[in-house]
């Protein structure tokens, strides 16, 4: 399995204007219910992402008004990214050695596809873990 077939299905892809300010930002991820979300310039190409933890940690832990900061004040722009061939173990491999938590897709023409987290490498092990055990367990114990 790899990048293009977890994230092909979905409606949407979370993104921001790189003129957003953080108090829009804050309130997108609110709305969207999602951790991250990327920045796209006037041209949609990916400049940054945005997370929670760089709102909490760079603007509400130094007392920064939201309001008055523009989002790419305070995203993340030195950027870990994967093409849509990506194989899922790979992923997590990337996500282990940079320490992060999502994976921003970019297609070969530079454009953001989308983002996969921890969460969605975990709901695809954990589901493909319990279809191996009920392999098993229908070859172990055939019903009769």
């Amino acid at each position: 399995m790899n990048v293009a077939d977890l994230i092909g299905s979905r409606k949407e892809v979370y993104s921001l204007s790189d003129e957003a300010t953080v108090h829009d930002a804050a309130r997108y991820l609110r709305d969207k219910k999602v951790r991250a979300a990327g920045v796209c310039n006037k041209e949609g190409k990916l400049v940054g992402v945005v997370s929670q933890s760089d709102i909490s940690d760079k603007v509400a832990a130094e007392n920064k008004c939201p309001a008055w900061m523009k989002v790419t004040e305070v995203m993340t722009a030195d950027l870990v990214t994967v093409p849509p061939e990506t194989p899922l173990d790979a992923c997590l491999r990337l996500m282990e050695q940079y320490s992060i938590y999502h994976l921003l897709v970019v297609d070969d023409k530079g454009r953001y596809r989308g983002a996969i987290s921890v969460s969605d490498l975990l709901t695809v092990i954990s589901s493909d873990h319990k279809a191996r055990a009920d392999l098993l367990e229908d070859w172990i114990f055939p019903k009769r």
